[in-house]
């Protein structure tokens, strides 16, 4: 047993949409980097991944292709996903002849069998030897290391850059769960939109994702916040210069919030009343980068009324729990095997 450990190589991955990270069993998160690839179209030839091709990113020439192989947390580039897979594993790869990759991915809960079974093709085409599926809420509760085998529920909203995962946790399977394409992305699209109508400005998806980090909140702040950024005229197309100020964060963005925060209510009607009682005595825990905007956790917790709390370094928690899993998979057997449970999707 010991002869074939040296071989193995006990893998977690959060593939996420926005950020993919990667867990190696006695190294911890070694790959950090952007779900992003650069094509050169003459070639075929894959220039970039991650951070080097998200600097191409609205800079790229005609010829180059800056492409997200992950759609809403879904695999809309069934190739470039394995490519980047393939780069990562090359990463982690030691000095021995053969590698035995045993690989726990985290998946949003809504996936069709078929997206699954994509997700699955993908990493054992880019070299993995034996692949587990795991919902990321689950996953997100496991890194956090939460009760989620016990008779109590835990209550995960897991905001990423594609979708947003609300998930009831009992005994360690998902009893309710909703899932939604309103996350980070969406609310770049609509810092962008916000932008162009109120300051007649056209600006690109960085300087969405800077202002929303920078200056964005969910709830008015005492202190003043405010960026100058740049762009391109609508009227003239010349270049331009305004100041965008917290305020104007907050009222761009305030539609998807008040979504999740909806389908985080509804998720909670549709529970059962004992589970209900279990949330309100231990709380909400959000993670993922949207988890990040400030003042988040209290919105949540003004409008459901409910404590909520932000999972301890939330971006890596989904990574950190398929590691827990993937290191102990006999332990974890049972939720790799169970079939979907009720969910609701929202576009």
């Amino acid at each position: 047993m010991n002869f074939l450990n040296y071989f193995t190589k006990d893998i977690g991955i959060d593939l996420g949409t926005a950020n993919t990270l990667v867990y190696v069993k006695g190294e911890g998160i070694i790959i950090d980097e952007p779900s992003i690839a650069a094509v050169n179209n003459k070639t075929s030839q894959v220039l970039a991944i991650g951070e080097e091709a998200k600097k191409m990113l609205g800079r790229a020439p005609s010829h180059i292709s800056v492409i997200k192989p992950l759609v809403g947390g879904v695999i809309s580039d069934f190739e470039m996903t394995q490519e980047m897979l393939r780069h990562y594993f090359k990463k982690i790869r030691n000095n021995n002849l053969f590698n035995y990759y045993r690989v726990v991915i985290g998946i949003p809960p809504n996936l069709t069998e078929v997206e699954r079974k994509s997700v699955e093709d993908a990493v054992v085409l880019a070299g993995a030897s034996k692949v587990f599926l795991l919902e990321e809420p689950v996953a997100a509760a496991i890194g956090a290391r939460l009760p989620i085998n016990e008779p109590v529920s835990t209550m995960v909203i897991d905001i990423g850059g594609g979708t947003s995962d609300i998930a009831i946790i009992s005994m360690g399977g998902v009893v309710k769960a909703k899932s939604l394409k309103i996350a980070g992305d969406k609310m770049n699209s609509d810092i962008i939109d916000f932008v162009r109508s109120e300051f007649k400005l056209l600006i690109g998806e960085p300087t969405a994702e800077e202002l929303k980090i920078s200056v964005g909140s969910a709830i008015p702040l005492d202190e003043k916040l405010e960026m100058a950024i740049r762009g391109r005229d609508v009227s003239t197309g010349l270049p331009k210069e305004v100041v965008v100020k917290n305020h104007h964060i907050r009222t761009a963005i305030g539609h998807s919030l008040a979504s999740i925060i909806e389908a985080a209510k509804e998720t909670i009607e549709n529970a059962p009343p004992e589970l209900v009682g279990d949330i309100l005595r231990r709380g909400i825990y959000i993670c993922g980068g949207g988890s990040l905007l400030k003042g988040i956790d209290s919105l949540i917790e003004d409008e459901i009324g409910v404590k909520t709390m932000v999972i301890e370094d939330p971006l890596t928690c989904v990574a950190r729990g398929a590691g827990i899993a993937a290191e102990d998979p006999e332990t974890y057997a049972q939720i790799f095997n169970a079939p979907l449970k009720p969910f609701d999707i929202e576009l």
